[in-house]
């Protein structure tokens, strides 16, 4: 069996650069528990390393970065018996939000090539570094409402950050968004043809680097900077900017029911605007609602509060029969005909939707986030 993470240090100058590549091309790249613990501690490594200048993380093949995590070795946690339910559920998001938390917070440049399928968990991964890189081939999406889940990794953070009401629209939705869509709401920051990722690569590894990881920052800008300039022309259409009054329109309700009618309800023969109104008809009632409070009570806090509040949620939600019915309509059987707890979003209980955001422990795990 091969590696699931490969690790490589490249040197031809003043300073190596760490090489990442997630390496489990059958499954998209998809994120498990092994492979967050792998990345966890070679970015510690590297990061207390001053011969290591730079980060460049990949993924293997030309189909995806990362398609996210194994929501279906998820699912099978959270439906063990009660002793030990959702035992590497927490383990697995406890863990994955502090490496999310570690990229995001990393004094060295990270390069992210996202090309490809950037899910769930990959797209935690490319949003948290400080140098993110999309080619035509991207595709990015937070698909939770499909499985009963919600945009974690962060997404309480980015999704809130996004122009108008376009990361609100992308969570309610799961649509899915390109490359001139994902540097247009901020998740990423260079477009490069795909074709010239060797030559990047190649172009930090003999970079001057300086032994001061701030300045580092600017020459990794000056490397991506000259091949986003040969690549302008590749870069597709795009479509949350020009959609972005038509979301705020959509967007505008009192509630989250009206906003939901006013989706769901829409008669248009816009493609990208079909198929955001059927995930979103077809989708869990009961994960649009605590989409749309998670969003709501963390739009004023900051990084570190917003994946402690995504782990009580996701922790609780990720042993809701919701989620474990989305993930086998979806993922398991592959009928695509989930049948939810609730056939409208007016119809699921105030309790119940309160119960989500109550944390399950005395003390969250994420308490000491960002003290080490």
């Amino acid at each position: 069996m091969s590696e699931p993470v490969l690790f490589a240090e490249r040197n031809a100058g003043t300073g190596r650069v760490g090489h990442i590549t997630l390496n489990a091309e059958a499954t998209l790249n998809a994120l498990t528990l092994e492979m967050i613990d792998l990345l966890q501690a070679r970015l510690n490594a590297w990061r207390d390393d001053d011969s290591i200048a730079a980060v460049f993380i990949d993924g293997a093949g030309e189909r995806a970065f990362c398609a996210g995590g194994d929501v279906q070795a998820l699912r099978a946690s959270a439906m063990q018996t009660p002793r030990q339910a959702g035992a590497y559920a927490e383990a697995f998001f406890e863990r994955e939000y502090r490496m999310n938390f570690a990229l995001h917070t990393y004094s060295k440049p990270i390069i992210c090539w996202g090309h490809g399928v950037v899910m769930g968990g990959g797209l935690g991964i490319l949003a948290g570094c400080s140098h993110r890189v999309v080619t035509a081939s991207t595709r990015i999406a937070m698909p939770e409402i499909t499985i009963g889940l919600f945009p974690d990794v962060g997404g309480s953070w980015f999704l809130n950050h996004m122009p108008g009401s376009a990361g609100r629209f992308l969570a309610l939705t799961g649509a899915s968004i390109n490359s001139a869509d994902a540097i247009f709401t901020g998740l990423a920051d260079r477009f490069i043809d795909n074709q010239h990722k060797s030559a990047v690569l190649d172009s930090l590894v003999e970079t001057h680097w300086s032994q001061q990881p701030a300045h580092n920052h600017a020459r990794a800008m000056d490397v991506l900077r000259e091949f986003a300039g040969r690549s302008a022309a590749q870069m597709p259409d795009a479509q949350v900017e020009p959609h972005l009054s038509r979301i705020g329109e959509l967007c505008d309700g009192d509630d989250i029911h009206a906003i939901i009618d006013n989706i769901v309800g829409q008669e248009t023969s816009d493609r990208w605007l079909e198929r955001a109104r059927d995930a979103l008809a077809q989708g869990s009632k009961f994960a649009a609602c605590w989409i749309d409070r998670q969003l709501h009570n963390t739009r004023h806090s900051s990084l570190r509060e917003c994946f402690q509040a995504e782990l009580v949620l996701v922790t609780n939600v990720v042993r809701n029969a919701e989620f474990a019915e989305g993930v086998r309509a979806l993922l398991i059987d592959k009928d695509r005909k989930p049948v939810w707890q609730y056939d409208t979003s007016r119809d699921v209980p105030e309790g119940a939707l309160n119960n989500v955001f109550v944390a399950p422990w005395h003390a969250n795990p994420l308490a000491d986030l960002g003290q080490d």
